[in-house]
């Protein structure tokens, strides 16, 4: 991670984190390689960390997230909805990283007409249904 990526990717963020770890709130009135060894040295909890690291979340809170998901299915291994593969408990670590979303979704048609005008509609419209 080089402090170019840094600013490029969210400089607000990589200021905020000056002024809260440093309490530096102009770091372009600093040295180049100050400002370059503070960023290296910034926490990965940071603002810039976690925006850099692509999670979008703070690594304790994921650890945590992760402990109550493995909690949570012990538990309800032991029911009978667990017995029987019934009402699985929604992981918490899937909600913070966006997994559970569904990201492919299919259109069905009854029939080959069907499908032939939607095509059509979609060929005419770009795309609009």
């Amino acid at each position: 991670m080089t402090l170019v990526s840094m600013i490029r990717m969210d400089e607000t963020a990589l200021i905020c984190d000056f002024a809260e770890t440093y309490h530096i709130y102009d770091y372009r009135a600093m040295p180049l390689r100050t400002v370059a060894a503070l960023a290296a040295g910034l926490r990965r909890n940071s603002r810039i960390m976690i925006k850099m690291s692509g999670v979008g979340v703070d690594p304790d809170t994921l650890l945590l997230a992760a402990a109550v998901d493995r909690l949570s299915f012990l538990a309800w291994v032991k029911t009978k909805d667990g017995q029987k593969n019934r009402n699985r408990p929604k992981s918490i670590v899937a909600d913070l990283m966006g997994k559970d979303k569904k990201k492919d979704e299919y259109d069905a048609y009854e029939s080959a007409e069907d499908f032939d005008a939607a095509r059509a509609r979609f060929l005419t419209t770009g795309g609009g249904s």
